[in-house]
């Protein structure tokens, strides 16, 4: 691994802390990454929700609210149709939720993921019309479904798509297009995900009626109380925590720990959270997002839309409980695919492929792309893992910094059924006999787009610090940096030349063990490197450790510990 090492100009890092008010070590980070004047720096501190951009600079939002505005007032039949990962059950249950207090009573669609697979189908369509829908509105996919929507205009839906992937050449023919990626679009904050979208339209929606003296008669919404949704599809949709979408998860977030709502107390008690816990962008990502995916993954996510929407505790825990077991057999799945996936993907490298095509029959297209995932941790390459049945391959791919996974993909355009997705993150569906013309195209293009020195892992260093500058004060400040999440990581700090006394403790299921070190000139702070214990040697001398610092609470006792990224023999 690389270390990347900071270069701030201490004498701007003072002065920065001295406007500011901040402490030293949080005013030096912001320096390191970009933030040099008063002014940028407090833009990006700030979380006051009136500082959330205007939603009518996001364009189409103007034709998106008058339709659903007329659709509410002339009681016309509205169908929201989302996808079924997070992000798309998120904001499902957000306007669903919105919708309904405003009187409308909308009808919910989410495809099965096996049945169905990824967006707007000619199939759906045909039925939401013929249930007698008026007004279609797509949550999280929609962008590329030209044909589905031209076919709903035929069948006399008028279609408002929220989307945030990216979008192609030709839009589709719907009454309004909401993505703050399309050309003229003025959103400030471009990488909003489609929960976040939806939360602008909730909002356009809320302002246009309050000026038209809807709510003299009816109570108006508390958008506030909807948050929580939105903090849980930005994080668990891995869109960068910048601009606004650092305001919503937030204030998200205090309601994400409050768990007012009672599908999100019952999803925190299976996932071993107290009910009125702090809730961590962190907890969201690993614990409770999870949780809803597993569901659209394995079984039915209509599950997660259920339990978000539910209105009683009662009514929720039996739902949370069944995600909790579709998310045990989800890890289950993930680690047998892991193995066979890594023995492939090792191959591959052997043959000094720069990006992975990895397939088999049976792998279960709910599971890849988080597998997807841990290959590219483990071989920092970008990685698209296909599971293949019937002859059909369903496809899942994530990538690296610097290597444009949509872009590569659409190099390859002409061996998918269909494609889609961003920068980091893609989806797409094959015939199994392409599949090694692919594995070809792949490679070819990632060996032309990345070099040797791109397949190394870098650990981003933001500060170097002394053993005296950790303490509680310092922790704490750099803590309100957050939250932190992609665009924003945790800041990582190095700490030179420390003579460590080393133990090693197991893993709880038998895989690399644990490396915990205590270190003499910080005698309260523990460092512990997960999966590090083969590192164990490193430790006979001094060492430089790059870490994440935070706090274990043991025992009502508060202890600083550091959390190793890497670790090296000090020069």
């Amino acid at each position: 691994m690389r270390w990347m090492m900071p270069e701030v100009p201490q004498e701007q890092a003072a002065s920065l802390s001295v406007e500011l008010g901040l402490h030293p070590l949080p005013a030096r980070i912001l320096i390191h990454r970009g933030l040099r004047t008063p002014e940028a720096a407090s833009a990006f501190l700030s979380d006051r929700l009136a500082d959330l951009p205007d939603p009518y600079r996001m364009k189409g939002m103007a034709a998106g609210v008058e339709r659903l505005i007329r659709a509410i007032r002339e009681k016309e039949r509205i169908t929201l149709y989302g996808d079924y990962d997070v992000d798309g059950v998120c904001s499902t249950s957000l306007m669903a939720l919105f919708l309904r207090e405003l009187g409308a009573r909308p009808a919910t669609y989410i495809p099965h993921r096996m049945d169905e697979g990824y967006g707007l189908n000619l199939q759906a369509v045909e039925k939401i019309a013929a249930d007698g829908t008026r007004v279609l509105v797509t949550l999280d996919c929609g962008i590329t479904s030209v044909a589905e929507i031209a076919r709903a205009k035929e069948l006399g839906l008028d279609v408002v798509v929220v989307d945030h992937h990216t979008v192609p050449p030709t839009l589709p023919p719907a009454v309004a297009v909401l993505n703050p990626h399309q050309p003229g679009c003025e959103y400030p904050t471009k990488h909003l995900c489609a929960a976040g979208v939806a939360f602008n339209l909730c909002m356009g929606l809320r302002k246009r009626l309050r000026d038209d003296g809807f709510f003299a008669t009816r109570k108006e919404p508390n958008l506030k109380a909807l948050m929580d949704l939105v903090a849980m599809a930005t994080v668990a949709d891995v869109v960068p925590l910048t601009g606004a979408n650092r305001i919503l998860v937030h204030h998200g977030l205090q309601a994400l720990s409050a768990g007012l709502r009672p599908g999100v107390r019952a999803l925190k008690e299976v996932a071993g959270l107290d009910a009125d816990s702090p809730v961590s962008a962190g907890q969201v990502g690993y614990r409770l997002g999870p949780r809803i995916n597993a569901a659209g993954r394995l079984h039915d996510a209509s599950l997660g839309l259920q339990l978000l929407c539910s209105e009683t505790l009662e009514a929720a825990r039996p739902l949370a409980q069944v995600l909790d077991r579709a998310n045990a057999e989800r890890q289950g799945l993930e680690s047998s695919i892991l193995t066979e996936a890594l023995a492939q993907a090792g191959e591959r490298a052997e043959q000094n492929a720069r990006g992975f095509v990895l397939y088999a029959d049976g792998w279960h297209p709910g599971v890849i792309g988080i597998v997807a995932s841990r290959v590219v941790e483990r071989f920092h390459r970008p990685t698209v893992m296909v599971g293949v049945k019937d002859g059909v391959g369903k496809g899942s791919a994530r990538s690296i910094e610097g290597f444009h996974l949509y872009d590569a993909l659409s190099g390859c355009a002409d061996l998918f059924a269909r494609f889609g997705g961003h920068k980091h993150a893609a989806g797409l569906t094959i015939e199994g006999k392409h599949l090694p013309s692919f594995r070809e195209a792949f490679e070819r293009i990632a060996h032309q787009r990345l070099t040797p020195e791109d397949l190394i892992p870098r650990c981003k260093v933001d500060a170097v610090v002394g053993v005296s500058e950790l303490d509680e004060k310092a922790v704490e400040a750099l803590q309100k940096l957050g939250p932190f999440g992609q665009g924003n990581p945790e800041p990582v700090l190095v700490l030179r030349r420390q003579v460590a006394r080393p133990r090693v403790l197991p893993h709880k299921t038998g895989g690399s063990g644990h490396l915990k070190l205590a270190l003499v000139d910080a005698p309260n702070v523990d460092a512990i490197g997960f999966g590090m214990a083969d590192r164990l040697a490193l430790t006979e001398g001094p060492v430089d450790l790059a870490f994440q610092a935070g706090f274990d609470t043991f025992r009502g006792q508060r202890r600083l510990s550091l959390k190793l990224k890497d670790l090296r023999i000090a020069a």
